[in-house]
């Protein structure tokens, strides 16, 4: 109905018609610019070799649109021009053609045809001796993690990684990968906790610094409890799978968080 109104706004010029759908769209999103996007879908591509991926996240606001068939085809398309032209920024991924229409002009059009709110949540890309991606059942966090000292096939061990990351959330690959302000807070939440217990001044800073080794153990991927057998750590679970394997990187999306 949308389309007919345009048409007959346009005295059935398509291009000026689609302008017009265009300006709504545009109209849309102005409006609905303070509504939240909790819902939506992650895409990635990978090239050939595996090792290098893409992953972004298209979000709205119902969980009925993240379906809708043209939402997801915006959703691979627009990781496929990602992927290709190498954006360094989403402001930038906002910027490539779309066919005969920028991505951005792309998603005020789809906003017009949809009438939600859509935007591009995130965007990342890594590279690696071995990337690997997984995108969880619902289709609402992706994951992708590179992995060096590679040999032979190491999707599967790739994949339970990407797995234990979706689920436990860590914060870097190891302690080096936490920065400091992370570092700085746990610290004094730390002595704030040992002060509240009543504990000795001279033994708080020491007792802040097992409370951060605690949470390097449990906030950082490598030193995670490996989830499929708590018996080991993440790391030790990759060098039981090939001596000196482990991982270079990650990248983790999740829509609604």
């Amino acid at each position: 109905m949308d389309c007919k109104k345009a048409l007959t706004e346009a005295d059935g010029d398509i291009e000026k018609a689609i302008d017009i759908l265009r300006k709504k769209g545009q109209k849309v999103s102005a409006s609905r610019s303070d509504r939240e996007t909790t819902e939506g879908a992650v895409f990635i591509k990978t090239n050939e070799e595996a090792t290098e991926a893409v992953l972004i996240a298209l979000t709205c606001e119902t969980d009925f649109v993240a379906k809708n068939e043209d939402f997801q085809a915006a959703g691979q398309k627009i990781v496929e021009i990602a992927f290709d032209q190498r954006p360094s920024t989403v402001e930038d991924l906002l910027q490539l053609k779309f066919d005969s229409l920028t991505v951005g002009e792309k998603i005020i059009e789809l906003v017009g045809k949809i009438g939600e709110k859509i935007e591009i949540g995130a965007y990342e890309r890594l590279e690696g001796e071995a990337v690997v991606p997984y995108v969880h059942s619902n289709n609402k966090l992706g994951v992708i993690v590179a992995l060096k000292n590679v040999e032979g096939d190491v999707t599967e061990a790739g994949k339970n990684v990407a797995m234990q990351i979706a689920a436990m959330r860590p914060v870097a690959v190891d302690k080096d990968g936490v920065d400091q302000t992370t570092i700085d807070r746990e610290l004094e939440i730390g002595r704030e906790q040992a002060v509240a217990e009543g504990k000795p001044e001279h033994i708080i800073d020491k007792i802040a610094q097992g409370k951060l080794n605690k949470f390097f153990k449990d906030s950082t991927l490598l030193n995670q409890d490996y989830v499929k057998d708590p018996g080991m750590t993440v790391a030790k679970y990759l060098d039981s799978v090939s001596k000196g394997l482990t991982v270079s990187a990650f990248k983790r999306i999740a829509i609604g968080e």
